[in-house]
């Protein structure tokens, strides 16, 4: 008989509003707490203490404009976050500093977060929607310059960007990336090129996120439908379908594989977060905490296994914390 599904190992309340994004930062030596950072739809990044579960600082740069995307830039001190104030701003929270130090202006007005990759010591890669619709810039941070703009060929009718993962083979191999688009496509860039490798139609909706796995060379993509999409990428860099899994209710907001490659965590509409065996795809677990749309999933970076946390951000204004396949 399958275990009855486990409660959140604890709740995080107090941000006020809607939570749309989340990101662990919870390696680095100890005594350092292990943090995780989730951005609001009032315009608030709080940095949340998970061994007091409470709030260790407020930032507050978005203009109250909803928060989309965090991330950590090469440990705690350096944080990137993007809101729907048409900014991405870096942050410096060294020394308990809450500064703005540095951002950029997308000039794009939709939902599509970006994306960042280290390519170097100290040199990332960003990707982010572009001002003309159906354009992705690459910029070099932090030095802000441009890299490229990946512009579809004329007549491809893939409407804006929806979702985009910037990934490499290797430290030092051609940066790549992966955009998800309004029409239901995912189509493959080279980054150094500006050309698209391939193009695949996966979804009949826009594609609402996507996450992949460069070692099994294998991605996932969720849009308004009731169909998670699996594809693969051969050897040829041409994505093909690999297989498809029907969801009991509509609508995934994002998803996320585990760092370990052993399983996934899907955000649903139905309040539900839903967990999957990556290798097979096969249902593992329904958590059922929520009371609203589940808006992020995020796994944490601990180095020890038995101490992997998923976080889920809603609607619902709680971001629930589990426990769940810590020790496989």
């Amino acid at each position: 008989m399958a275990l009855p599904p486990p409660d959140p190992q604890f709740v995080l309340r107090g941000t006020s509003a809607a939570v749309h994004t989340l990101h662990f930062s919870c390696g680095g030596p100890e005594p350092d707490a292990p943090l995780l950072f989730s951005g609001s739809e009032n315009g608030f990044i709080h940095v949340w203490n998970l061994k007091t579960h409470r709030v260790d600082t407020a930032l507050d740069g978005h203009g109250r404009k909803s928060v989309c995307f965090v991330e950590t830039m090469g440990g705690k001190d350096w944080l990137l976050s993007q809101g729907r104030d048409q900014r991405i701003c870096l942050w410096d929270l060294a020394e308990g500093r809450t500064s703005v130090t540095d951002s950029v202006f997308t000039e794009h007005v939709g939902f599509c977060r970006c994306s960042l990759l280290q390519v170097a010591q100290g040199r990332w890669l960003m990707a982010m929607a572009a001002r003309s619709l159906e354009e992705v810039q690459i910029l070099e941070l932090p030095s802000k310059t441009s890299v490229c703009t990946l512009k579809p060929e004329v007549g491809a009718k893939l409407g804006m960007p929806m979702c985009l993962k910037l990934w490499q083979l290797s430290c030092g191999s051609q940066p790549v990336l992966l955009a998800g688009y309004e029409d239901g496509s995912v189509v493959l860039w080279n980054v150094s090129t500006g050309k698209a490798l391939s193009r695949l139609t996966c979804h009949q909706e826009p594609v609402m996120s996507l996450d992949f796995d460069s070692e099994k060379a294998k991605g996932i993509s969720g849009s308004s439908e009731k169909v998670l999409s699996i594809w693969s990428l051969n050897e040829q860099q041409n994505l093909q379908v690999y297989k498809t899994h029907e969801l009991v209710n509509a609508g995934i907001s994002d998803i996320t594989i585990r760092p370990d490659k052993k399983i996934l965590a899907t955000a649903g509409w139905d309040h539900r977060i839903r967990i999957f065996g990556w290798k097979k795809l096969k249902p593992l677990a329904v958590l059922d905490y929520h009371t609203a749309t589940v808006h992020c999933v995020s796994f944490s970076d601990h180095s020890s296994p038995r101490d992997r946390l998923l976080a889920a951000g809603s609607k619902d204004q709680r971001i629930s914390v589990w426990s769940i396949y810590a020790q496989t």
